[in-house]
């Protein structure tokens, strides 16, 4: 059976979620407390319409079911969606700033198939045509060994706040694209 690459459209949110929801739980549990991902999936793991919105953001689908998400952004927030109370809906400028590489992930039963990496490359091929040079995330510690193979380092260990006392650490990382 053949995937397929296309953009996100606002039509996609609620599947978009399911498949949120469904990797993280499926594939964050040896990283993240049950709280950690319970309390992110209602925030920071959430879909960023903006992205959809602007174009950046692209879906890997056979048959109609969504098997892996990401992009990349134009805009200052590092990381989380709709209901996440930290956003910097700001335009980046390419000459100076980091292309921001947001919120990839993929279903759990089509792991190991290169989707991930696929999509990775697409953002990042997306961002480079739009004039940017250096790309920078926040990673989820799940995505950090992809992310190293692909080029990235390590810049600084963070954590988003979340609620009742609760954050979610994550990794501020970054790659120079072109010199």
């Amino acid at each position: 059976m053949e995937t397929t690459l296309r953009k996100a459209t606002a039509a996609d949110i609620p599947a978009l979620q399911e498949l949120i929801d469904a990797s993280v739980r499926g594939l964050q549990a040896n990283d993240y407390t049950p709280a950690q991902m319970e309390l992110a999936l209602q925030t920071v793991f959430t879909v960023d319409s903006q992205l959809i919105e602007d174009g950046t953001y692209f879906v890997v689908e056979q048959n109609g079911e969504l098997l892996g998400c990401g992009g990349w952004s134009q805009r200052k927030t590092l990381c989380g969606g709709d209901h996440h109370a930290v956003r910097e809906d700001a335009l980046l400028d390419p000459s100076q700033d980091a292309a921001k590489i947001r919120a990839f992930f993929v279903h759990p039963k089509w792991t190991r198939r290169g989707i991930g990496s696929f999509l990775l490359h697409v953002a990042e091929e997306a961002a480079l045509s739009a004039g940017f040079q250096r790309l920078e995330m926040g990673a989820t510690l799940t995505g950090v060994p992809l992310y190293l193979r692909e080029g990235y380092r390590v810049v600084e260990r963070m954590e988003v706040p979340l609620k009742d006392g609760v954050s979610l650490p994550v990794v501020r990382m970054e790659k120079m694209v072109a010199e």
